[in-house]
């Protein structure tokens, strides 16, 4: 969440660039008012306090000298209960100010490009030249229907729409593009390989920003205040919720492969056919948590994590920065990687970068310490995916296919796959 003291010494700015995101933050006016009610009833406990306080004295006193004390013990009982309501009613200002901030996302970093939606966003730079065919290439649905790699039709028998069944070698091919993303990572980037629970609870999703804004995208587990994971952020990023760090464990970097479940609430119609936007697909995630003075060197290099792996695949693929209007929620800053499909003859988001600063810091408690004795400060965290596998395994299926319909194997998968061709 937002630091609510600079909320309070910058409203106006707060607000003006909050609206930049194509959306309505006036109510953080509301703040200053909460507050002064807020001081107000802080004076009059404290007046009261400092009243309770002599009136005990006096008790005192009365009993010593063998006075009726009843009448002032009487009214000490009224104070406290006037205290108590004053208590009442502070905690519930403090609540109503918590609860604003929870559902106001981070500010926009001032260098993203100014827009209400992705038609702002801002091409960063391009990799590759998409493949000239001198057929007409199929899309990853059509081909993996050919060779039996797909089955839709079972999956929605038993389960719904927007699920797949992946079989032989393509089901070998996902395994592949996993494990070769994770060992590149681990190996290349310096990244320490977690496998996290695939089920949070509640205070998890408020940590990292998926409650309460998300909520009905999410698969909530009935009767319990528990989760199925959207992506490996949650529980990765979770990881130190509450802890205090020492400077020295920092840079963290994780990265960790795990099954991921989305409503797709709000997606009626849109990539219909294959496994672009499925309930259930599988990722690796990056997650770094570092000191803020580096957070913005760390974007970079987590984005180049994720930009290794399309360039050892040679998959074409683009880096752009996205506007005010379609970063995330919790982000200031994200780059999405969108790779190269034949089938939609466009670039297809395939990873997002992020930067939250402390943004979701502040949200779980995440802090550390530069030395002894200082002061706590708020961890910087950062995540992108590295890479959506499911749509790794498309652009592979379409960028790599053959006239007869077979798949050439990327090379670098070859030693996965123990094969050079996919029939």
């Amino acid at each position: 969440m937002l630091d609510i003291k600079y909320v309070r010494e910058h409203l106006e700015e707060v607000i003006e660039r909050l609206n930049t995101r194509n959306g309505d933050y006036s109510y953080l006016r509301e703040i200053p008012s909460l507050d002064a009610k807020r001081r107000e009833l802080i004076k009059e406990g404290d007046g009261l306090k400092a009243f309770r306080n002599e009136q005990s004295k006096l008790v005192g006193q009365y009993k010593r000298e063998g006075k009726d004390a009843s009448e002032i013990v009487s009214s000490i009982a009224s104070i406290k209960d006037k205290i108590a309501n004053i208590d009442v009613e502070l905690n519930k200002i403090d609540e109503e100010i918590r609860q604003m901030l929870l559902k106001t996302p981070n500010l926009p970093d001032k260098s993203l490009p100014v827009g209400k939606d992705d038609t702002f966003n801002r091409v960063e730079k391009v990799v590759g030249t998409p493949r000239k065919f001198d057929f007409k290439p199929l899309a990853h649905w059509d081909l993996g229907l050919k060779d039996g790699g797909f089955d839709f039709e079972r999956a929605v028998k038993v389960s719904s729409p927007r699920f797949v069944f992946y079989k032989g070698a393509i089901a070998k091919l996902e395994r592949a593009v996993a494990s070769f993303m994770l060992d590149t990572h681990v190996k290349e980037s310096g990244y320490t390989e977690v496998l996290p629970p695939y089920m949070v609870n509640t205070d998890s999703m408020y940590g990292t920003g998926q409650l309460p804004k998300f909520k009905d995208d999410a698969y909530k587990i009935e009767g319990q205040e528990m989760w199925l994971i959207s992506t490996a952020e949650i529980p990765v990023t979770n990881y130190y919720r509450d802890e205090i760090l020492d400077a020295d464990q920092l840079p963290i970097k994780y990265c960790a492969y795990s099954s991921c479940f989305r409503s797709e609430a709000g997606s009626a119609g849109r990539d219909t056919r294959g496994i672009i936007r499925v309930h259930q697909f599988q990722k690796v995630e990056l997650v770094n948590f570092v000191k803020p003075e580096d957070s913005w060197d760390a974007l970079e290099h987590l984005t180049r994590s994720a930009e290794l792996i399309l360039e050892k695949l040679e998959l074409p693929y683009r880096r752009v920065c996205l506007s005010t209007g379609d970063v995330g929620f919790s982000s200031a800053k994200t780059f999405d990687l969108e790779v190269w499909l034949p089938s939609y003859n466009n670039y297809k988001e395939i990873s997002s970068c992020s930067n939250f600063l402390d943004y979701q810091a502040r949200r779980m408690n995440l802090r550390f310490r530069r030395e002894k004795g200082a002061p706590t400060e708020y961890v910087h965290t950062l995540n992108g995916s590295g890479l959506a596998i499911g749509r790794t395994v498309a652009a592979i299926m379409e960028n790599y296919q053959n006239a007869d319909g077979s798949i050439t194997v990327p090379e670098v998968l070859r030693p996965y796959m123990g094969t050079d061709i996919i029939k």
